[in-house]
Order: structure tokens, then sequence, then C-alpha cells
């Protein structure tokens, strides 16, 4: 699927996003989830950083699939998410 960005203003600690859009003359609704994950402290190690994004990843619903890693800070990551399509 080809992309198109669209800018979110901020981020809140979960955000569902819905885009309508036109595909082909067709009207699809696409639904997105952001959720930002806060790190136990701003010292923690970069593996354990490693460890809590690949257990959040790992327990995530699965009706949803994992579409972008944001930058991190040292206080949190951004992930968003995609509410899969049923055809």
């Amino acid at each position: 699927m080809k992309e198109v960005v669209v800018q979110i203003p901020t981020y809140e600690s979960e955000q569902n996003i819905e885009i309508d859009v036109r595909i082909n003359g067709k009207r699809r609704t696409l639904k997105y989830r952001v959720e930002i994950v806060e790190w136990e402290s701003e010292d923690e190690a970069t593996i354990d950083k490693v460890s809590t994004l690949k257990r959040i990843i790992k327990q995530h619903d699965r009706d949803w699939k994992l579409i972008q890693i944001g930058v991190p800070t040292q206080k949190n990551i951004p992930i968003m998410f995609q509410k899969k399509m049923v055809e």
C-alpha cells in the first residue's frame, strides 16, 4: 500500500485516530492508535528500553498491526498501530 503522511499535532498518552479516505472511489475508514511508552526512569539502560518495547509490541491486540516506532526521548517513545482492514 502506498503511504500518505498526516501530521498529528500532539501526542496524548493514548490517541485513537480515524481517517476517512476514498480509494478508487470506495470510501474507507483507516483507524490508527498511538501509544506512548513511558520509560521507567530517564537513566534506564538501552537494553532495558529495547526489552520494554519488545514486550509492548508482543502483547498488543492482534487486530492491530505495528506501523511505526517513533523517535525516542529520554522519557518515552511513541508507537503507532493500524487496525487491520477486513476485506
